[in-house]
C-alpha cells in the first residue's frame, strides 16, 4: 500500500488550523463579539478544505521542482514542464520517482553484466583467432627460414617445405574466408538464392565429395532408409551444401574408427526436418551449449590434430539461422551426436 506524504502533510496542517479555529471560537465565547456555533463549524469546514487543497498544491509544486529533474533524467523525457506534470498528475510523485529508479537500477545491472559476459567473449574470441593463426603462421616462418639457411638448395627437402608451406597458407585462407563468411552473414551481406532443390541428391554429392576421408577412419556413410523419390526443398543450395558437408565433416573427425554416419529425413508439416547423427565421441554437458561459438573446440587438442578452422558450425548456425529456420543438438558422451535442422520444402502440402 502506497502512503501519500504530500496528503498527510496537508490534511495535517488543515486539520492544525480548523483546531485552531475552534480554539479561538471558545475563547470569543468569553468575549463580547457572539459567533454561532454553525457558523463557526461552516468556517472551520471551508477553510479546512481551502487549507488542504493549498498545503496540497504547494507541497506538490516543491516535490515536483526537486523530482522533475531526476525523473526527466531516469526516463529521459525530452517533453515540456507542463506535459510532464499532466502525465503525472494524481499521481505520488516519490512512489513514482522510486519505482522508476529501481526499474532503471536494475535495467543497467543487467546491461553491465551482458557488458561483462560480451567482454569476456570478446576476449576468448581474441585469444582463439591469435592462436588460430600464430600456428600456421609460425609453421611458415619456420620452414621459410630452413629453407633461406640452404635447405632450398637440397632438392630431398626443399620440395617437402615449400608443400608443407603452402597448406599452412591454405589453413590461413581458410581461417579468413571463414570469418568473412560468418562476418556477412551477421550483416545481411550474404543474399540468400532460393531454388528448388533434392535433398537426396545433395546428401549424395556430399558423401562422394568427402568419401575418401571417410574411408580413412573407416566410418560409413548412409541414410537412414533406401528413399525411392526425391526429396525437395526450398533454400539456397550452396548454402545448404555448406552446412550439410561441415555436420558430416564435423561427425566424422569425431566418429570412432570403424564407426558410422547416418542422414535421414522426417516431415516436419511446412519443413523438413534434417538429422546428421554418429555415433561418435559425443559431446559433454557443458560443452553442449558453446559448440555454435567461433574457435569453440571440445578437445582443442585432438581437434587441431583433426584440421579444420574451428568455424564450421558457427558457420552452419548462421546459414540456418538467414533461412529463418533452426538447428539443435543432442549428445552423450561415448555415444554419440546428432545435429539437427529444419529446412522449408519446396511443397507445403507434399509428405514424406
Amino acid at each position: 500500500m502506497r502512503i501519500n506524504f504530500a496528503k498527510i502533510i496537508a490534511l495535517t496542517v488543515s486539520l492544525v488550523t480548523a483546531g485552531v479555529l475552534l480554539l479561538v471560537y471558545t475563547l470569543l465565547q468569553n468575549s463580547p463579539v457572539n459567533l454561532t456555533g454553525w457558523l463557526v463549524l461552516a468556517l472551520a469546514l471551508i477553510i479546512f478544505l481551502l487549507m488542504y487543497l493549498l498545503v496540497l498544491r504547494l507541497i506538490n509544486l516543491f516535490i515536483f521542482r526537486k523530482i522533475n529533474p531526476i525523473y526527466k533524467t531516469i526516463q529521459n523525457l525530452k517533453v515540456p514542464d507542463a506535459k510532464l506534470r499532466k502525465q503525472l498528475e494524481g499521481k505520488d510523485l516519490i512512489a513514482e520517482v522510486n519505482r522508476d529508479v529501481e526499474v532503471w537500477a536494475k535495467s543497467k545491472s543487467l546491461e553491465i553484466d551482458k557488458l561483462k559476459e560480451l567482454e569476456d567473449y570478446r576476449k576468448e574470441f581474441l585469444g582463439n583467432v591469435s592462436h588460430e593463426l600464430k600456428t600456421p603462421i609460425f609453421n611458415i616462418q619456420g620452414y621459410v627460414l630452413t629453407l633461406l639457411d640452404g635447405a632450398l638448395e637440397d632438392k630431398t627437402i626443399n620440395r617437402n617445405y615449400l608443400e608443407r608451406t603452402e597448406k599452412s597458407i591454405n589453413r590461413l585462407i581458410s581461417i579468413v574466408e571463414d570469418l568473412e563468411t560468418i562476418s556477412k552473414l551477421e550483416s545481411n551481406e550474404i543474399q540468400l538464392k532460393f531454388e528448388k532443390l533434392n535433398l537426396i541428391k545433395l546428401v549424395d554429392e556430399v558423401f562422394d565429395t568427402i568419401e575418401m576421408r571417410a574411408r580413412k577412419k573407416k566410418i560409413e556413410l548412409v541414410f537412414d532408409k533406401e528413399y525411392s523419390e526425391p526429396i525437395w526443398a526450398f533454400a539456397d543450395k550452396k548454402r545448404i551444401y555448406q552446412v550439410i558437408t561441415n555436420l558430416v565433416v564435423n561427425s566424422i573427425s569425431y566418429g570412432k574408427d570403424g564407426g558410422r554416419t547416418k542422414v535421414s529425413f522426417m516431415d516436419m508439416g511446412e519443413n523438413y526436418l534434417v538429422e546428421i547423427n554418429d555415433n561418435g565421441i559425443g559431446i559433454s554437458k557443458q560443452d553442449i551449449s558453446r559448440i555454435f561459438e567461433r574457435f569453440y573446440r571440445v578437445d582443442k587438442s585432438r581437434s587441431r590434430e583433426q584440421g579444420g578452422t574451428g568455424l564450421g558450425l558457427a558457420i552452419v548456425k548462421h546459414i540456418i539461422e538467414a533461412h529463418k529456420q533452426t538447428i539443435n543438438v543432442r549428445s552423450s558422451v561415448n555415444e554419440g551426436t546428432s545435429f539437427v535442422f529444419t529446412i522449408q520444402k519446396d511443397n507445403p502440402k507434399k509428405t514424406l
